[in-house]
This record gives structure tokens, C-alpha cells and sequence, in this order.
């Protein structure tokens, strides 16, 4: 006999803290070791932690399939301990920010410690990304400011319009620059994802500001807005620390833009949704997008590996996200996965059977390359 919906309680309810908590606080860890065995190792940390601790933990915890009661979505959602979670990963992400440039300008580091202290807060800012992922898709208007507040730190602030409305409209079909295709390695798929969310966010935003009789260069276009964040916060962490700082920005902001973008990658790889006889691609199904159940980077990513349930509910919070049974299934978490897209000869070795299979053998039906 199944328990009534009002009797049931999220099992990772305290633990989706550690999605919030752990990014910040492992350059911290990080730094502390350094000081106390003197090894400049410790300050790469995050990038040691994204590539090597969270697959090997998704492989000893496994996954997990289990999915809350259609009853108690609703007051699952409803419950603000969840949002506060993710809205306090950018006051942390923030310190940990302005903590870490302070030490790049100021701390007598060695070269390969800079940069290991640099890419571990660009991991932060990574991650940070995600967090404004969760924000920028709900709709109070305080929550898509604080995507934007979240963005500014790795200048990537267009996200939140092209992946609003540039992405989840054309998802898996070859107008979408986020969507990978069969046979593109993730270093080809870089540029071209970056170039393309760029254009397409812009002119996103030119088109409905001509609705509304107003100029793209307008201060309501919200890629100006988003930019204009960056440019006063970078601004300022000059005006605070100097010119020499300049290049520690751009490598942490370059780092936290690739984990976005081979997270994209991984998402809808070879994925194509079918142009019905009207012209139109197919809705977006659960079969469009590869999911996971890993626990433990979702944990860390806000159940974004439920990938599938995002695309069909947008709005819907990370708690309530569920395990579509015909998505089709990566073989490990996304930790382990992007590790492996860097490596395209690898990544095709795994993942182009897998594509293959789930078009059952006719690779006719995947968005290839042209």
C-alpha cells in the first residue's frame, strides 16, 4: 500500500545542501591545505574535484530512479527551503569570488598555483551558472535578477535569453547552437555553441524590443542589462586590485563558460526531433534529451540530469524533477561524461553506439553534422 501524498517527506531534503555548500567551499579547503602542507596541488582542488571525486562517487553511490508522488509536487514546490537553497549559492559564490581574486593579487603564489586557484573558482562560477540556470526559469521577477546577479561574475550574462528562449524552442533540432550533433567532437561544438548563443540571445531580444517600438540598443534589452553587471563588477575588482588581475578573470570565466558548454554538449548529443508535415519539428519528448540518475552530481547540479522533465516543465523546481523510464540513459553522471567529451575519440567510442542503438540502428534519425 503506497504512503498518502501528505505523509510523504523528500529523503534528500538536507542534502541538496550540498549543492550549495561544496562549490564554494572547496577552494577554501584548497587554500587551507596549501597554507598548512605548503603544496601548491591543493589549490586545484575544484578541477581535481569536478573530474576525478565526483565520478568516482556517482560509481560507488549509484543512481536512483525513485520519483515523488504526483500528489505531493505541488507542496513539494511550494516550500521555500529549496529556493533559499539556491539563492544562497550566490552570496557564497560571491565571496569565495572576490576572496580568491584578492589572493591571486596579493598572495606570493607560484605561476601553476595561480592558475589551479583561478580554474577552481571558475569551476565555482561554473557551477554558479547552474544555479542561475534554476533562478533565471521562475517567475518571480527577484529570482531572475538574482540569474542574472550570478552570471555577471563569468560574463555569460545572454544565458538566461538565449536558454530561455532560444534553447527550450529549439532543442534538438539543427536550429539550436546548444545542441550537439552526431559525429561534432565537443572542441568543434565549442565555438560554434558560444558564437551561436551569443547571436541568438541578441537577436532574441532585438526582435521583441521592435515589438515594443524600441531600438536593440535599449536599456530594456536584458543582455545589456545582464553585461552591464559584468562590466561594473570586473570594474570594480580592477579599480580594487589592479590591471594585473585582468587575466585570472577571463581564465575563470573561460573555465566556468566550458563547464556550461560541455554540459550542453552532453544534454542532446545526436538527438534530433522529427519535422512533422507542416513544417514543424515534433514537441520536445523525454527521448529528446540524455538524462541521469547519478545521485551524487545531482545533488551537485540540482537535479539538471533530469534533464528530460526540465525541457516538458521549465518552471518546475529541481526537487520535483522526475525519471522519464524511456529517456535515454547516459552510462554515468555528467561529472564523469564531460570529463570524457574533452576526449572526443573517447566520447564517441561511448556514446555513438548508444546513439545508435536508441535509433535503433538508423543514424538517418539523429541531428548529424552536415
Amino acid at each position: 500500500m503506497s504512503r498518502p501524498a501528505t505523509a510523504w517527506r523528500d529523503p534528500k531534503r538536507r542534502l541538496w545542501l550540498l549543492g550549495t555548500l561544496v562549490p564554494p567551499c572547496m577552494p577554501l579547503a584548497g587554500y587551507g591545505l596549501f597554507l598548512a602542507s605548503g603544496h601548491g596541488a591543493w589549490l586545484w582542488t575544484q578541477p581535481l574535484f569536478i573530474h576525478l571525486v565526483l565520478p568516482l562517487l556517482d560509481w560507488l553511490i549509484g543512481a536512483d530512479r525513485s520519483n515523488p508522488p504526483e500528489e505531493a509536487v505541488r507542496r513539494l514546490e511550494d516550500d521555500v527551503y529549496y529556493r533559499a537553497i539556491v539563492a544562497l549559492y550566490v552570496p557564497l559564490h560571491y565571496g569565495v569570488f572576490l576572496w580568491g581574486l584578492w589572493l591571486l593579487a596579493t598572495a606570493e603564489l607560484a605561476l601553476v598555483d595561480q592558475m589551479g586557484l583561478a580554474l577552481s573558482l571558475g569551476a565555482v562560477g561554473g557551477i554558479g551558472i547552474n544555479a542561475a540556470h534554476e533562478l533565471g526559469h521562475k517567475h518571480p521577477a527577484w529570482e531572475r535578477w538574482l540569474a542574472k546577479i550570478a552570471l555577471a561574475p563569468v560574463a555569460y550574462g545572454h544565458f538566461c535569453v538565449e536558454h530561455n528562449r532560444g534553447h527550450h524552442a529549439n532543442v534538438a533540432t539543427p536550429q539550436d547552437p546548444a545542441s550537439a550533433r552526431h559525429g561534432e567532437g565537443f572542441w568543434r561544438f565549442l565555438p560554434r555553441t558560444v558564437l551561436g548563443s551569443l547571436r541568438s540571445a541578441w537577436a532574441i531580444e532585438a526582435r521583441t524590443l521592435a515589438r515594443r517600438g524600441h531600438e536593440p540598443w535599449h536599456w530594456g534589452n536584458q543582455n545589456l542589462q545582464a553585461w552591464s553587471l559584468t562590466l561594473l563588477l570586473w570594474s570594480a575588482c580592477l579599480a580594487w586590485l589592479g590591471p594585473d588581475i585582468l587575466p585570472w578573470l577571463v581564465l575563470q570565466a573561460v573555465y566556468g563558460i566550458s563547464l556550461l558548454e560541455v554540459v550542453n554538449y552532453v544534454e542532446h548529443y545526436g538527438l534530433l526531433r522529427r519535422r512533422q508535415a507542416d513544417g514543424l519539428f515534433e514537441r520536445c519528448r523525454p527521448e529528446h534529451s540524455w538524462n541521469s540518475n547519478h545521485v551524487v552530481t545531482n545533488l551537485m547540479l540540482f537535479n539538471l540530469q533530469r534533464h528530460s522533465d526540465h525541457h516538458a516543465h521549465p518552471t518546475r523546481r529541481y526537487q520535483a524533477l522526475r525519471h522519464f523510464p524511456q529517456a535515454p540513459q547516459l552510462p554515468s553522471g555528467y561529472a564523469s561524461m564531460i570529463t570524457l567529451a574533452y576526449l572526443p575519440p573517447l566520447w564517441f567510442a561511448v556514446m555513438d553506439p548508444r546513439l545508435t542503438a536508441h535509433y535503433g540502428g538508423d543514424l538517418t534519425l539523429a541531428n548529424r553534422m552536415p
